[in-house]
């Protein structure tokens, strides 16, 4: 299969948009004739700050943009970075900033955006997408998310609301086509007992009328690799998760990218009688390492 050429990854397109948001503030640094010492003087900041912002190697917070645009007396410009700023914060979406008020709060963000989506593909190669979680599965997911990341731990909230969320696949105008690997459903991410129980619930999932579920078996030879998991969200967007970040990527070039990924890993995969073959199969291997009642 041959891809699409990706002009810029959805990982570049961010650190350009943080290196052009530098720049305009080295520029209006210089403009206001100040040396980056004397800017992080008078706003009491380290003046390494100055030189990490304005070489994009840190992003900067609304409070900065005043700060700077005031120290520099360009206050005008205030709104347009504030702009640029809040467009990088949605590309690449930092989890210490969007979790800081809890997991449950950013559950409801998704659910905004999934009642705003008409087709879902997604794939995953690591775990069990959200909509088709249990709640004993959730829950080890979202523990996970509070050691990693340190944030206020409203693990049953955000339980309840993931559940809450999955409504959405019930409602006959929507579609979804999830792609999973065979390793998705064999990472012991939590007890094995809740696996089995995730496991059932897929089988269960894989019969709803729109709902198309693919699974792509261990012996099966891939044309692309199966890097990392992604959303693509109709044709606008494209939602990648990585330990520090939650990327979203608008450009066409990189959604078309996506969309012939998807469509490569999800021609490979097995559905419908194959697919629950599958699952079975893994369930009877996880239900063997199991202690028989009264062991």
């Amino acid at each position: 299969m041959t891809l699409p050429r990706n002009k810029a990854s959805g990982v570049s397109n961010v650190h350009e948009a943080r290196s052009a948001l530098g720049k305009r503030l080295r520029e209006l640094r210089r403009q206001a004739h100040l040396t980056g010492v004397q800017l992080a003087e008078s706003l009491s900041w380290p003046t390494s700050k100055v030189s990490k912002l304005e070489n994009g190697r840190q992003t900067p917070s609304d409070d900065d943009i005043r700060g700077w645009t005031r120290a520099t007396n360009s206050e005008a410009e205030t709104e347009g970075l504030l702009a640029s700023l809040h467009t990088l914060e949605i590309q690449h979406a930092e989890w210490q900033r969007q979790l800081r008020t809890g997991l449950q709060r950013h559950q409801a963000e998704i659910a905004e955006a999934n009642a705003k989506t008409r087709f879902f593909r997604v794939f995953e190669s690591t775990f069990i997408p959200g909509l088709l979680q249990t709640a004993g599965y959730a829950e080890a997911r979202f523990a996970q998310s509070v050691a990693v990341h340190k944030v206020r731990d409203d693990i049953d909230d955000a339980v309840r609301a993931r559940i809450q969320r999955q409504d959405i696949l019930y409602r006959p105008e929507k579609r979804f086509h999830f792609v999973l690997t065979e390793a998705a459903l064999r990472y012991r991410l939590c007890a094995p007992e809740i696996m089995l129980g995730q496991l059932d619930r897929l089988v269960s999932l894989s019969a709803l009328p729109n709902v198309k579920l693919g699974v792509i078996g261990f012996e099966t030879a891939y044309a692309v690799a199966p890097a990392h998991g992604f959303w693509l969200l109709d044709e606008d967007r494209v939602m990648v998760e990585t330990f520090s970040a939650e990327l979203n990527l608008a450009q066409p070039q990189e959604t078309g990218l996506y969309a012939e990924v998807f469509r490569s890993l999800a021609t490979t995969a097995s559905y419908g009688r194959a697919a629950r073959a599958i699952i079975t199969r893994v369930i009877d291997d996880l239900a063997e390492q199991l202690p028989e009642d009264g062991d």
